[in-house]
């Protein structure tokens, strides 16, 4: 456990951290499987994908993470294949998502073709992932 500590202060003197962000993980466990039981956070770094800012039409915004939207109930910003970011409407305002329901959801899915929902930036993509 020392061996921890002082490779913690010398990460910390070298200054290594302050570029970088990290999450909680709320259930730390051992090589072998057992569970680690002391009083302690452990923390790593997030993956960039998840973090990804670009920039459309002037304004910085993040990638692939779902918002309320303006137009439609739901909206994204996500890069096309050509590499542009492109903002994605979807869902209708005037409905509720009622995913509880299997009957639903499997209709739904079925009427979507969500086993093949296409690119991340088509409005089909994010309705099946939300269902």
């Amino acid at each position: 456990m020392d061996y921890i500590f002082e490779n913690w202060k010398q990460f910390l003197k070298d200054g290594e951290y302050e570029n970088e962000e990290y999450f909680l993980i709320s259930e730390a466990s051992y090589d072998d499987g057992s569970l680690v039981e002391e009083e302690f956070d452990f923390y790593e770094p997030v993956e960039a994908q998840h973090l990804e800012e670009a920039e459309y039409r002037g304004r910085k915004v993040k990638l692939n993470k779902p918002t309320r939207g303006d137009v439609k109930k739901f909206k994204v910003y996500v890069k096309n294949a050509k590499g542009n970011v492109v903002k994605v409407n979807f869902g209708d305002k005037n409905m509720r998502i009622k995913k509880s329901n299997p009957k639903r959801r499997k209709s739904f899915r079925a009427r979507h073709k969500c086993d093949t929902p296409g690119p991340k930036w088509k409005a089909r993509y994010w309705s099946c992932k939300k269902w």
